[in-house]
């Protein structure tokens, strides 16, 4: 028998300190749900993109996480409509890796125009 689907959100200010609060929102959630094998892979794409909706968006955004089925997703809502970009960078470079990141990990990923003026960038895991 499969896991209930369910569905959780937290809003948050676009300050650095929001990053931790999206990695320990989805730590949580996924350990109350039973899914602590998904804990690394989901905290590190939730801070690459509430990383990148504070240090590019600049505006409160909303970090939302569910399960449907087999899959649990994993979005950001900001107030930017301006979409995140794979960056050319070198093996020093410490910076614009984040698209990378949420692409290697992540089963796949996207983002959604709107709600408003803003974007959703979401990231699909399978909840095996």
């Amino acid at each position: 028998m499969g896991q209930a689907n369910w569905s959780h959100v937290t809003a948050l200010p676009g300050e650095p300190g929001s990053v931790w609060r999206a990695r320990h929102f989805v730590l949580f959630h996924l350990v109350e749900h039973r899914l602590p094998h998904l804990v690394d892979d989901v905290q590190l794409v939730a801070s690459e993109l509430a990383a990148n909706a504070v240090r590019h968006a600049r505006t409160p955004f909303k970090v939302i996480l569910e399960k449907a089925d087999n899959s649990v997703l994993l979005s950001v809502q900001d107030g930017s409509p301006t979409r995140p970009a794979h960056l050319a960078t070198d093996d020093l470079d410490t910076a614009g890796r984040g698209v990378s990141i949420v692409d290697l990990v992540s089963h796949d990923w996207g983002v959604t125009d709107g709600p408003g003026e803003g974007k959703s960038v979401w990231a699909s895991f399978a909840a095996r």
